[in-house]
């Protein structure tokens, strides 16, 4: 319950609603919490379960609640019981708006309070939809009466409000369709809604409007309530500013992060099962340091990568995106595995300043009549390793040197053979250096043991197997980003 009036009886209210919970027994229910202007009413709603409880007796009503309540009762409406009690709210029955406004010695260090809370929950926020319900909800009941705030568009503003709050719940949609009717002065100013003297104040950050605070209440505002409307307008401003600014950045970085992600997977590839589980660190990112890639090369081929760029973040992504388009170029003009990887080693290397150092796994699969051939270089990449139907697992790729160095390098293609139901794994290190206590994952061959332990699933299930050992391999969030790639031949 977020409303300012509320939370005098914030305690008292949620000891009512658990004492009305508990007498509900073997059904569904729910609880509701009203603001009606002076009170807070707390009803407990049950459904009656068939038609045979409709021609029962009522259920008798317990004793009143232990907490004190202005009323409490049952109502019937259909199929619907609802047990409620109904709490005075000290804020509306003992001060009324009026009084926040009085002259009196303590209206100083009240209001310098009531400012600083303001601040504290405009600041709490970053979702620009949430601004203006935290505004309405510290202007009522301290300053007015309701509060309707408006966003305006590039286009001007609207005629509903983005959020309405009114000290009394069961006027707000009569209110609303009153707001409906008139043209919100986008410049600021005040006008007569019904009986409601109207307080319009422009949200002005950064030179732009971006919407209205309206206030209303029965009598007319007096000057200093007046100052403090125009003070939480500014606050407010400010925070819808910052919000919309960040809402802005994040779609954009979405946007960014989504145009790095591989397309749709090739669809049926000839004798292979594959599968792919990739994790960026970060609970915004959707692109990091390490990446993956399946697509048809063209001429009965297919290829695939799994790589980790040095660090995470943006310069991390950037390095992704350049590798990953170039693979996809150089595959589809012919390049074999190990020439591309000496085109993409330069092509790192001529970013200069920007380079970072890439390992990578790249592979070309060839469906052969028993099983798959697969053309490997590894560039400085954690091994690959294949899973036998007996169990076995062994690395299958000899680590070469890693891209974006040394000019110098290049690198030789290794073939391996996976005859139906083995098993390829490759995973970035964020898998093998998964860290507790001072140990990693793959200390003593932890992922060749875990992989050993996948004999015989699909590629998607040892794929979530993996992950899910990662996991919970230690209790804290990775805070590295983490690809894998399976290919089982069927």
């Amino acid at each position: 319950m977020t409303a300012w009036a509320a939370a005098p009886v914030l305690a008292s209210a949620e000891r009512l609603a658990a004492e009305l919970s508990a007498q509900v027994t073997d059904v569904p229910f729910e609880v509701v919490w009203r603001h009606l202007g002076d009170g807070l009413q707390i009803e407990v709603r049950q459904k009656q379960a068939s038609d045979d409880d409709l021609d029962a007796p009522p259920a008798p009503v317990k004793d009143a609640p232990s907490v004190p309540v202005e009323e409490w009762g049952v109502t019937f409406a259909g199929r619907r019981r609802t047990q409620w009690a109904r709490i005075a709210l000290p804020d509306s029955s003992g001060r009324s708006p009026e009084e926040w406004s009085a002259e009196e010695p303590s209206r100083g260090p009240l209001w310098m309070g009531f400012l600083a809370d303001a601040s504290d929950l405009l600041a709490g926020t970053l979702n620009p939809d949430m601004v203006p319900a935290i505004i309405s909800q510290i202007v009522v009941p301290r300053l007015a009466t309701w509060c309707a705030v408006y966003t305006w568009g590039d286009g001007g503003g609207p005629r509903r409000p983005a959020y309405l709050w009114h000290t009394d719940e069961r006027r707000i949609d009569e209110l609303r369709e009153e707001l409906a009717a008139v043209q919100i002065p986008q410049g600021g100013g005040s006008l007569q809604l019904g009986d409601s003297h109207v307080l319009v104040l422009p949200l002005l950050a950064r030179g732009r409007t971006l919407g209205a605070m309206c206030l209303g209440r029965p009598d007319r505002f007096a000057d200093d309530v007046f100052q403090y409307a125009e003070d939480i307008a500014r606050r407010a401003a400010l925070a819808l500013d910052n919000a919309l600014l960040y809402a802005t950045q994040a779609a954009a970085n979405r946007a960014l992060q989504r145009s790095l992600l591989p397309p749709d997977e090739p669809g049926e590839i000839p004798g292979l099962d594959p599968a792919v589980v990739y994790e960026p660190a970060g609970e915004t990112n959707e692109v990091g340091g390490d990446f993956y890639d399946l697509f048809a090369a063209g001429g009965g081929s297919w290829r695939f990568a799994v790589g980790d760029v040095c660090g995470t973040g943006p310069e991390a992504a950037a390095v992704t995106g350049l590798a990953r388009h170039t693979l996809r170029l150089l595959a589809k003009e012919g390049y074999g595995v190990a020439a591309v990887l000496g085109r993409l080693n330069q092509a790192i290397l001529d970013e200069g300043d920007r380079a970072r150092f890439l390992t990578l796994l790249h592979g070309e699969i060839r469906p052969v009549a028993n099983g798959l051939d697969v053309s490997l270089v590894s560039a400085g990449h954690p091994e690959a390793l294949r899973l036998r139907p007996s169990g076995v697992v062994e690395t299958v790729v000899t680590s070469q040197s890693l891209l974006g160095v040394f000019p110098e390098a290049s690198f030789e293609a290794e073939l391996v053979h996976l005859d139906p139901g083995d098993v390829l794994l490759a995973v970035t290190d964020g898998v093998t250096e998964r860290r507790r206590d001072g140990r990693l994952l793959d200390d003593d061959g932890g992922l060749a043991k875990l992989f050993a332990e996948c004999v015989g699933l699909s590629a998607r299930a040892v794929a979530e197997r993996i992950r899910r050992a990662v996991q919970d391999f230690a209790p804290e969030p990775s805070a590295d980003d983490m690809a894998i790639v399976v290919l089982r031949a069927r």
